[in-house]
């Protein structure tokens, strides 16, 4: 089984390496430290402490964690690693130089080899379930403890969690500490050969979310600069090829309705701003981008949000939220950020990357769930003509958030006598 898994990963490397390499053309950020993912890379100057987010929304996640660490181990190198570049320019506005922030490897015998002699993991945190077989299995041997956290497999990935577990079983069953979601997560993870003894349930850190303390201040003054006055706001978060076509057809509606609005369009990936700008263009939508000083004006429909790190400040000032990612199949985005701020939200049907996340929120009657641009122009019709509704929405929205926190407490409590184990 090991032989089969690293003749596929040798095979598909090339594959992997041009599609990045291709994607480079248009967006440069594919190829910066393009080499850190063969295990290239600054070397750590001692043992460091290693987290690993896989995008922009599990670093987004692991913010507070890694900000614990780093006030309760300051002399202790801190690397965190991501695998797509919006994940680490995230990671680099969130922490600045106060870690390192680089690449996860290609789950190649070589590429992990290196990485592990550059960075000298003392403590390995892995976010949400992300298996990399090589990775574990070098961790088993350089007896590296390795913790994965608000770990979680759903009912239907049992088989295919058991069959990568395979490769790795034996660090599976002795070294690997589970830090899981929830009770059903944490008896999948048995089932496939976690050490029980080493298995527990500490709840989600999605909901730990830490916001800025001055967030409310920033929404402010990006309403008064776009929306000044009676104007109201909805934004379009994280967005994919697809959905910004709805997101127009939906604006046409509320302004054929008579509403004075204003679009924020938040596409997910910086390589597809200028592709997101021809769309408006070609509608014929009057907008304005972010990264210009251009005015908003009374006919301005969109204001595109060509710059990162600056959703959530948007949602902050905005009457409404949709959150992408959802009405095509990429599983949808982080819900807990509008929740967080008592925004009413809206998404589309395809929320299977965080499928207990959303079943909680429309449980509570926070999020709606639409099943297209037709539906989801009605949803977005009614809730801007009903503020007491959006009110109540968002109230439950951050009684979810709050009533669920408390997962970081209970994770750090685990990690300490990991970590001190070898300080």
């Amino acid at each position: 089984m090991r032989f089969l898994y690293l003749a596929v990963a040798y095979l598909l490397a090339p594959l992997v390496c041009g599609t990045m390499l291709l994607r480079g053309i248009r967006d440069r950020s594919q190829w910066e430290n393009f080499s850190q993912r063969f295990g290239f890379g600054p070397r750590s100057s001692r043992p460091a402490i290693w987290v690993h987010a896989v995008s922009v929304g599990e670093v987004q996640a692991a913010a507070s964690l890694v900000l614990a660490l780093r006030r309760r181990y300051p002399d202790v190198p801190l690397v965190v690693t991501t695998v797509t570049p919006t994940g680490a320019q995230r990671a680099r506005a969130l922490f600045g130089d106060a870690v390192q922030v680089r690449y996860i490897p290609y789950d190649l015998p070589g590429s992990v080899r290196r990485f592990f002699n550059r960075v000298r993991p003392r403590v390995a945190v892995i976010l949400e379930t992300e298996l990399w077989p090589n990775l574990y299995h070098f961790c088993g041997q350089r007896k590296v403890p390795l913790v994965l956290a608000s770990a979680r497999i759903s009912p239907r990935s049992v088989g295919r969690y058991r069959l990568l577990a395979s490769l790795f079983r034996e660090t599976l069953s002795h070294g690997i500490v589970i830090a899981a979601q929830g009770e059903g997560d944490a008896e999948r993870f048995r089932s496939i050969g976690a050490n029980p003894a080493r298995t527990h349930v500490t709840g989600n850190i999605k909901f730990d979310l830490a916001l800025p303390d001055d967030i409310r201040a920033q929404g402010a003054a990006l309403r008064e600069r776009y929306a000044p006055g009676e104007r109201l706001v909805w934004v379009a978060g994280s967005t994919h090829d697809g959905e910004e076509a709805a997101m127009i057809l939906v604006q046409r509606r509320l302004r054929a309705a008579g509403l004075d609005v204003l679009l924020v369009l938040v596409p997910r990936h910086p390589g597809r701003f200028q592709d997101v700008a021809a769309l408006l263009r070609q509608a014929g939508v009057p907008f304005v981008r972010r990264s210009t000083d251009e005015p908003v004006r009374a006919d301005t429909e969109v204001l595109l949000v060509d710059t990162l790190g600056e959703l959530v400040a948007f949602y902050a000032a905005a009457d409404l939220a949709f959150v992408g990612g959802s009405l095509v199949p990429v599983g949808g985005h982080n819900l807990l950020e509008p929740a967080a701020l008592a925004l009413a939200t809206l998404s589309g049907p395809q929320v299977f990357n965080a499928q207990d996340i959303a079943g909680l929120l429309v449980d509570e009657g926070a999020v709606e769930l639409v099943a297209d641009a037709d539906a989801l122009g009605e949803a977005v019709l009614r809730l801007l003509s009903d503020p007491a509704e959006r009110r109540r929405r968002g109230e439950a929205g951050l009684r979810v958030v709050e009533r669920n926190r408390g997962a970081l407490g209970r994770l750090l409590d685990l990690l300490r006598p990991v970590i001190d184990a070898d300080h």
